[in-house]
This record gives C-alpha cells, structure tokens and sequence, in this order.
C-alpha cells in the first residue's frame, strides 16, 4: 500500500493529511473516502487503521489531522472547537474532489466517534460529500451528554473552568491546558495538570477508564499529545450534534453497538436524515470500534458494502 502526505488549506492553515492506496498508478481513479476519528485525537490513531483497511479494498482513502492538532497548523492549539472541525472538513472535501486519481462526484465520509457529528454538521452545511458512514458514531447534545459529566453539577464546573481559561486566554494570549504531554513519554504529572485521558479524574477530558488510550500498542501512539485546552469545555459541551440530520439526504450508514455511546441518539439521528439511513447494529463497546479486529472488520464489511452501492464501481488494478 502506498502513503502520500497531502497538504490542504482551511484558509491560510495548513492540514496534514495521508493519502492510502493499494494502487500506485495515479492514473487509475478510485472511489475517494475520508476518514477521521474521535475528538482530540490525531490522524495516527483510529482513522489511519480503517483508511488502510479501505485502502485495501480498492478506495483512494485521506486521513487528516484537524487544525490544531498533530502536524496541522493552526492555534490555538489541542482546543476541540466544532466550528472549526466542521470548516476543516469542508476544506478537506473540497481538496480532495479536485484531485484526478479519484472518481469525480464527491468523496464518501467514515467518521469514528465524535467527528460523525462533525461531518454530518458539514454535510447540512452543503460540504460534497456523497455518501456518509458513521462507526460508533458519538451525537450529542448539552441535554444527551450531561449524565456523563456528572449532571448539572459537573457540567456548570467544566464551564467555570473554561469561561477562566477563555478570560486568560483573551487577556495574556496563552492558552491554559489540562495535561502534561505524551503519557507514556511523562508519566509523572504536577498536581494542578492532568491529562486530556486519565481514568478516575473528572479534570481530565476523558476520565473513564479507557485502555485505548494508556496502551501503547492501542491509541497512545507518539504522535498523540495528551493534552486538552480547557476553553474545550465550552464548544464541546454546548455543541448541537443532532440537529444537522433533519438536514441532510445523503446516502448514510450508522454502525453502532448497545455496548457504544448515546446508542438513542444514533436511532434519533437516523430517524431524522431526509435521506435513506441504514443502521448496522454490532457487538461491543465503543472503543472495541477503535481497533479491535473484530469490531472493525465488522464495521468495515459494512462501510464497504454501503460504500460499494453509494460511491460507483472499484476499480481493483495493481
């Protein structure tokens, strides 16, 4: 399989991005799908696996790193502002469609987890994406996502939180984390940091206990900073993931478990397209979707066969 890196522009922001193909020959178009994965994560981690995944089964497949994060420009950075993501996604289809290897008429999306929101935001927004999938795919909104922050409680503190760094930030330009770094590189932390994942920490993005993220043979490749700006809490928490769908008649799939996130708000949001929905149901939970060989072949087959009716003939050459 062949990796190109690719650049595309968000304005003046450069994104970082990988293109996957089991066909070297440029002058063979294939079926174009992007992928991305879940929130501040980098291209390294779920989305490279699925893309080489798809690589193999004769698509042109692009990962990309938002801006902010991994090798993107942008700042500020490791801040997860949905707003921003969504421009980065329309930046990225419109680089793709032009590109002559792959098949014209728009490019199919497959988000893992929380970019699914994201990508479907950008489909309501008219960004040309011609088929959409979505694995384990994480739709929320401030009502759906509260009981995992702790209630009400828990969701007026992360606000606190980010409305000091948000004023910090404004006031000096420096932009106040929580983390301290790669964690497997610095493992040991000052009390007052805490990492984007930790298990057992409500500071912490991600707090509960998630082996994807602490393996090192998982999600904790080097290029993952595990670090999160806590403005975060405002766009995350406050993000509407729901209502782009009543918005959108693009050919969807929607893979998904009883053992994953939100599993209602992914019936809702099928129930919601205006166009036709298929909903996959697996087994497992959520990060099973990430990297485990039978979640993910599974999800595979399925974004495969949905891709095979949706996005025109393969073309397996090479």
């Amino acid at each position: 399989m062949s990796l190109t890196s690719f650049v595309a522009f968000n304005g003046d922001t450069r994104l970082a991005a990988r293109i996957h193909r089991s066909n070297a020959d440029l002058t063979v178009r294939q079926p174009a799908v992007i992928v991305t994965g879940s929130w501040l994560t980098v291209k390294e981690q779920m989305a490279d696996l699925y893309a080489a995944a798809l690589a193999e089964r004769g698509y042109t497949a692009i990962t990309f790193d938002f801006a902010g994060f991994g090798a993107s420009g942008g700042t500020p950075r490791q801040l997860e502002v949905p707003a921003r993501k969504i421009r980065d996604i329309k930046a990225v289809v419109d680089a793709v469609s032009t590109l002559s290897f792959v098949q014209p008429g728009g490019p199919g999306y497959l988000a893992i987890c929380a970019s699914a929101q994201y990508a479907l935001a950008a489909i309501a927004q008219g960004a040309g994406i011609a088929s959409f999938a979505a694995v384990a795919g994480w739709f929320h909104d401030l009502a759906t996502v509260t009981p995992f922050y702790g209630g009400p409680d828990g969701i007026a503190a992360r606000l606190v939180r980010a409305t000091e760094a948000t004023d910090h930030y404004l006031a000096t330009g420096d932009v106040r984390t929580v983390g301290g770094g790669h964690r497997h590189l610095r493992p040991q932390h000052h009390l007052d940091e805490v990492p984007a994942y930790r298990a057992g920490d409500d500071r912490a993005g991600m707090f509960l206990d998630m082996d994807y993220y602490d393996n090192p043979a998982r999600g904790n490749v080097p290029t993952w900073i595990n670090e999160m700006a806590e403005m975060t809490w405002h766009h995350w928490l406050t993000f509407d993931g729901l209502s782009a769908a009543a918005s959108v008649a693009t050919p969807t799939m929607l893979v998904h478990s009883d053992g994953s996130v939100l599993p209602d708000n992914v019936r809702t949001v099928a129930r919601n397209l205006r166009g036709p929905a298929d909903i996959i149901w697996g087994e497992g939970s959520q990060t099973d979707f990430y990297d485990q060989p039978a979640q993910v072949g599974f999800a595979v087959d399925a974004v495969d066969a949905h891709f095979q009716k949706t996005l025109g003939q393969l073309t397996q050459a090479g």
